[in-house]
């Protein structure tokens, strides 16, 4: 059921009301998966600003073979066509700028209508936006905008899966997975 939920914000009501347990009992088998390293509870992250934020944590598996094997991906090809293949990158792609930058902090962003950034860094004393776009060529969105004037990011980092690292705005910029190893040297 968990893996369902992977790159969403986590409700434990519904997997309670299916498993006919209390939330209580929910919340404490998550936490035992997070303290396993199983699963990541990304938290929210809040900021003084006029719009309603979402208070509840994103959660991912830490693992994706894990994941892809819990959701019955077998192949490439199952993976590309699975309706979890954006959840599936944008976990994997947490989870390697998390090794790779060591944050001081990490959040995810979202708020009720409907903006939303998918990694909240903050790394000596400055705080830095990352957004998991499987897409060729990622393009500026009204989250990413909102984002950065909202938060005060520093630089907002679009991780895709191409080869051309270049600028979509002002802060903003289209970074390939395959130069991860050099992003470090942003923060």
């Amino acid at each position: 059921m968990i893996a369902h939920y992977h790159g969403q914000v986590w409700n434990a009501a519904e997997p309670a009301r299916s498993l006919s347990i209390g939330e209580t009992s929910v919340r404490r088998y998550l936490d035992t998966l997070a303290d396993v390293f199983m699963i990541r509870q990304l938290r929210p992250w809040f900021a003084n600003i006029s719009k309603r934020q979402i208070k509840a944590p994103k959660i991912y598996f830490r693992d994706s073979g894990l994941l892809h094997y819990l959701l019955g991906i077998r192949t490439e090809k199952d993976l590309l066509e699975h309706p979890k293949s954006g959840a599936s990158w944008e976990g994997y792609v947490i989870e390697e700028i998390l090794r790779t930058v060591e944050p001081d902090e990490a959040y995810f962003w979202g708020t009720y209508q409907g903006a939303e950034i998918d990694l909240v860094i903050l790394k000596h004393n400055k705080m830095f936006g990352v957004e998991c776009k499987r897409v060729d060529a990622p393009s500026l969105t009204p989250s990413m905008r909102i984002a950065v004037s909202d938060l005060g990011l520093k630089k907002l980092f679009v991780i895709y899966p191409g080869t051309k690292r270049y600028p979509i705005d002002k802060n903003i910029e289209a970074f390939p997975l395959d130069e991860l190893i050099n992003i470090g040297s942003f923060f």
